[in-house]
């Protein structure tokens, strides 16, 4: 079983020998540990004090190009070298690395693929009473999305099976966290989380300028993954909205007329008519993202067989040495 910790790191020089000195060396269950650094266009001494710890795994990227890609390219990388467990943890020694172990364990004993590194954000300190409140909501509103019920929703400490890897796809370039749990849930991906205790915070978040931009970036992401996979609940519920206001429109009209009253209501009718032809619409594009989804789902199985062929089986087999390699076809001779 090959554990490989991937650590994003823009310009991590200071922190990040204290996350290098806190990683496992030894957990249970696990044979081989590997450490990859996805250098994200660091412009400081990020790779010098990676080797100088011994790291041999690396990800470069020439500029940056944002967490969630190098989420993606780290996972692309570590699926390469064998990873059966990849484990994503930050540059900026947020997270607690000792407890790598506890979030491998539930994917050890094959009760989840996924889990996450639930920080209790409540009793975050530095966190105001506000970001506290908007990380509940997030999570909220991602358990809506995912039918999940995870504290912490946002946490970018999380371990992943290779199984897991196969049928998640990142699309999303802001971050990875929300996207991969809508899926998971949508995709019947076990999933659970451990309690962790965040570590004292080192320098500000790099990800967004803001907290109102996080908000928007976010609310964005789970809106996409939430249309891509269940699509027809979402134009559903626009068709009904336009179809009930048009519809109001001409029942007044009717209602008015029966009372005789012959003032003149033409702009109503209309505005009505105008948004029957949006609930129309509406309906029209929930027809076509349902048969968008399914084809979706269709090439998402390709990939996932693809990474299969490519990487080896999803699932580590129980005694390896049973398994006969697959032979490559010889094609036939002119």
């Amino acid at each position: 079983m090959k554990l490989f910790i991937q650590v994003p790191c823009l310009n991590e020089e200071q922190t990040l020998p204290l996350v290098l000195e806190s990683i496992p060396t030894h957990i249970e269950g696990i044979d081989e540990i590997e450490v990859l650094i996805i250098d994200d266009g660091s412009t400081d001494r990020t790779v010098e004090v990676a080797r100088s710890y011994g790291v041999k795994h690396f990800v470069h990227h020439t500029r940056n190009m944002g967490l969630a890609r190098s989420f993606r390219d780290g996972v692309e990388y570590a699926l390469a070298h064998g990873a059966d467990i990849v484990v994503n943890t930050d540059g900026d020694n947020q997270y607690p690395q000792q407890r790598i172990a506890d979030l491998v364990k539930p994917i050890l004993e094959g009760r989840a693929d996924i889990v996450i590194g639930d920080r209790q954000t409540q009793t975050i300190a530095h966190f105001s009473p506000f970001k506290k409140l908007m990380q509940r909501f997030g999570s909220w509103v991602v358990n809506r999305a995912a039918k999940t019920e995870l504290p912490d929703a946002a946490s970018g400490f999380r371990a992943y099976s290779r199984y897991s890897l196969y049928r998640l796809n990142i699309v999303t370039t802001f971050s990875y966290c929300m996207e991969t749990i809508i899926q998971a849930g949508n995709k019947r991906i076990a999933i659970t989380s451990v309690p962790i205790e965040t570590n004292a915070k080192t320098r500000e978040s790099r990800l967004f300028d803001s907290m109102f931009e996080h908000m928007l970036r976010s609310g964005q992401a789970i809106l996409r993954s939430y249309v891509m996979y269940r699509p027809w609940s979402v134009f559903r519920l626009l068709t009904l909205l336009f179809l009930v206001a048009g519809l109001t429109p001409y029942v007044r009209y009717l209602v008015l007329t029966l009372q005789g009253d012959e003032g003149n209501h033409i702009q109503s009718l209309v505005l009505g008519g105008a948004l029957l032809v949006g609930a129309a619409l509406a309906f029209a594009l929930g027809i076509l993202s349902d048969l968008a989804k399914s084809n979706r789902i269709l090439l998402e199985d390709q990939l996932e067989r693809t990474r299969e062929l490519q990487y080896g089986p999803a699932r580590p087999a129980a005694h390896p040495e049973l398994v006969e390699p697959v032979k490559p076809r010889r094609g036939r001779a002119a």
